[in-house]
């Protein structure tokens, strides 16, 4: 009798093996490089608010024509996003991540030499959609490489995005302060680099696929009653229009704020980014510790915080000192962004083997929807001036009470469960 293991037996078994190895092991390697080529993404489309007042001022703008540029980046980097999501979720596309960082370098390298505000419009459309191909595939290695630890694995994914979206207000001041426009083209050499990261990262997301890893689970097939069908939509209006309200104000922050220290304190344009560039950065270590956080008060606990405990925060900052800017901005970035990775999570148990598509609506439509926000916002400045718009804009977070109608940690994992 032939013990040896045929072709056939020996795959079986590399595949069960490989399946075990996705449970129980957190690849650091590949959340690491998918973290890293997060904070290029987003460094690349940090620029893009980076760079409104050297466009502004190049091509005489008015504010409703900076919040319409705001718009075109987050209605094509997101509004596509739940398209390619779904579609991915169907069929895994590994061939996406380095498609879309080449996207991003032809963005970036036209509006260093971009001489109109149609080229610019154009320019930014193509970032966009690089980042609208990379975020729900890189969500999707994010969660095949958390085994176990599904928390930690989106705060590393989601840290390096909020990492490169805080290095916005240091780009505009040590790149196109300057070097003005065509500081930009120094950014085609980040992309590059994530075009690298992200091959090596389709190569290890590609063998798993053959290996036999999948994303559905067979609860997730089960049939589902029309009362909870009823409350997961629910649910996921409330999810979406909550992260819409926070996007809606850090576009006010990361867009217009610049704009209004410098119009009411008098401060040179580089010194207010680094007003920006602390909301930021508090934003992503927020991010980071929001995970642990939540696994401490709970999921819906903390986003229902996250919002309304940014209120005062936001209120008093139209009316303090510059010294007090900063710390209330600082305080104010840690809180409303904590809940970032943990609306996500809390997404992804809503719609379990889903992943793409969630991502589309949570890190991509809610943002489109932010993106609206940007340019209302513009158009208020234009027509009641920017101090107005930011006494308004503080009680947007307000709205985060809206949390109280989301379902109960208990009542998602009793879902997981059934």
């Amino acid at each position: 009798m032939n013990n040896n293991p045929t072709p056939a037996s020996l795959s079986g078994s590399i595949e069960e093996q490989e399946q075990r190895h996705v449970q129980q092991a957190t690849l650091y390697r590949i959340l690491l490089a998918v973290s890293f080529v997060h904070l290029f993404n987003d460094s690349i489309q940090a620029l893009i608010p980076a760079m409104f007042p050297i466009l502004k001022d190049n091509m005489l703008l008015s504010y409703a024509q900076v919040g319409w540029i705001a718009f075109a980046l987050n209605m094509t980097s997101s509004v596509i996003q739940p398209v390619i999501g779904y579609a991915a979720d169907r069929k895994p596309r590994p061939i996406l991540l380095p498609i879309g960082m080449c996207c991003t370098f032809a963005g970036v390298f036209l509006l260093a030499f971009a001489g109109n505000y149609a080229l610019v419009l154009f320019s930014v459309m193509l970032v966009g959609f690089g980042s609208a191909a990379f975020h729900p595939e890189g969500m999707r290695v994010a969660h095949m490489a958390a085994g176990q630890r599904k928390g930690l694995s989106q705060s590393i994914f989601q840290v390096g995005g909020n990492a490169g979206q805080s290095l916005g207000p240091l780009l505009m001041k040590w790149v196109f302060i300057p070097f003005g426009q065509m500081g930009a083209l120094g950014f085609t050499i980040i992309a590059a680099a994530g075009v690298a990261v992200q091959a090596y990262v389709a190569s290890w997301y590609r063998q798993m696929l053959n290996a036999g890893y999948t994303f559905r689970k067979k609860s997730a097939a089960r049939a589902i009653d029309s009362v909870r069908q009823k409350n997961i939509l629910t649910a996921t209006i409330i999810l979406v229009f909550l992260v819409f309200v926070r996007s809606w104000y850090g576009a006010s922050i990361g867009g217009y704020y610049s704009f209004y220290l410098m119009k009411n304190y008098g401060m040179t344009l580089d010194h207010a980014q680094i007003y920006i560039f602390m909301y930021l950065a508090a934003g992503a270590v927020g991010t980071f510790f929001g995970g642990p956080l939540a696994d401490r008060f709970g999921r819906r606990n903390l986003i229902l915080i996250s919002m309304v405990g940014t209120v005062p925060f936001a209120l008093a900052l139209p009316y303090v000192n510059q010294t007090w800017a900063v710390v209330l901005l600082v305080i104010s970035g840690f809180v409303l962004l904590s809940s970032f990775s943990v609306t996500v999570i809390y997404a992804q148990m809503l719609y379990p083997g889903n992943i793409g598509t969630v991502s589309g609506l949570i890190t991509g439509l809610a943002f489109g929807l932010g993106g609206i926000g940007s340019v209302v916002i513009g158009e208020l400045i234009d027509r009641i001036g920017i101090t107005t718009v930011f006494v308004a804009c503080g009680f947007l977070p307000l709205l985060g009470l809206l949390a109280l109608l989301l379902p109960s940690d208990k009542k998602l994992e009793e879902w997981a469960a059934e």
